[in-house]
């Protein structure tokens, strides 16, 4: 009986061997063959999907013809946990089993969002609307909120988002890619503080990024930047007013219609540097570096003025009466109401 018992044992024993084996080697051809993929798709794994929901989902989409094998697949090779969600792109002639290898790569696609020197908040907030692999979870334009949202140290978000180029994949939240710029502005304002000029204006590292951001809005040479700089500072050491239309314009907001009049000069408001003394209250744009060490650095050459030439430069002057001269100069030939920065 016994006998019978164990030839029974064995017998099954060799036969569930023979079926594991024959499955294996199924398997591993199956898993082997081409998808069947005609051409370069994107697919997705989405976060918090487990290894099934993948598997099924390809399915379904076509790209494997079992989800079986590539589940237990994953399974078994111990790698299901390590499946990375985002994009990728699948190109025709792959295996499932170099699609696992895909996934589990990080090589996800990723998408730019570029912030340019310049621009300020609003125009910050509608670039991200031109994104929809973001996921958008900002719902203010309020400075003050989103400052809190961000987690600055300052009461205003305005300037406070450094000017480049951000990657990001499909699922990354708006508020994370800012929280990115903010870190990045924050660290090179630090860097260029440490190495600042003696003749700064700026007291605090915030008053620095305030006045590069005037300098951003005034020129987009390089070679000015410092110049402009030093008008400001020897303005602020003189107790003059800055006289700069772009911090009107800001101030301003929605009632800027691409003109500024001789009453809107005259009209009181936190950023009318042709009222108030000093530095307006916050930054009027997100400045780059060039403009922040330009604040921090500013050249000595005794300009008190300058003005547009009409062809992205600037004519400097030390006194009133030949700032007068280059205005009538560049600027009369225009229309009456065209003005540029004093």
């Amino acid at each position: 009986m016994r006998k019978f018992v164990l030839k029974i044992f064995l017998a099954v024993f060799l036969l569930s061997l023979a079926v594991i084996v024959g499955a294996y080697y199924y398997g591993r051809y199956m898993l082997s063959q081409p998808l069947p993929v005609a051409v370069t798709i994107t697919i997705e794994v989405k976060r918090g999907d487990s290894l099934r929901k993948v598997a099924d989902r390809m399915a379904e989409q076509g790209v494997l013809e079992s989800a079986e094998w590539f589940y237990w697949y994953g399974r078994l090779s111990r790698k299901d946990k390590q499946i990375v969600a985002g994009e990728y792109l699948l190109e025709p002639g792959k295996n499932a089993i170099e699609l696992f290898t895909l996934l589990t790569s990080g090589d996800t696609l990723n998408y730019a969002l570029t912030i340019i020197e310049g621009w300020n908040l609003r125009d910050v907030l509608r670039e991200l609307e031109n994104h929809p692999k973001l996921e958008i979870t900002i719902d203010s334009q309020d400075p003050a909120q989103l400052a809190k949202l961000l987690g600055m140290n300052y009461p205003h978000a305005e300037g406070l988002l450094f000017p480049d180029t951000y990657f990001y994949k499909k699922g990354t939240r708006d508020i994370d890619l800012l929280t990115t710029a903010h870190r990045r502005m924050v660290r090179i304002l630090e860097n260029e503080w440490s190495r600042k000029s003696a003749w700064s204006a700026a007291a605090t590292p915030y008053e620095a990024l305030i006045l590069a951001s005037i300098v951003e809005k005034e020129t987009s040479v390089d070679s000015e930047r410092g110049r402009i700089s030093g008008v400001f500072t020897l303005r602020l050491d003189k107790g003059m007013r800055l006289q700069t239309d772009p911090t009107v314009i800001y101030g301003m907001g929605d009632k800027y219609e691409g003109n500024l009049r001789r009453k809107d000069l005259r009209e009181a408001t936190a950023y009318n540097t042709y009222v108030i003394k000093g530095l307006p209250p916050t930054p009027i744009a997100m400045p780059g570096r060039a403009s922040i060490h330009a604040a921090l650095n500013p050249e000595k050459t005794g300009d008190l003025y300058f003005v547009a030439r009409g062809d992205g430069t600037h004519e400097f002057s030390k006194t009133h009466e030949a700032h007068v001269k280059a205005v009538r100069k560049y600027q009369l030939r225009r229309r009456d109401d065209y003005r540029s920065t004093q």
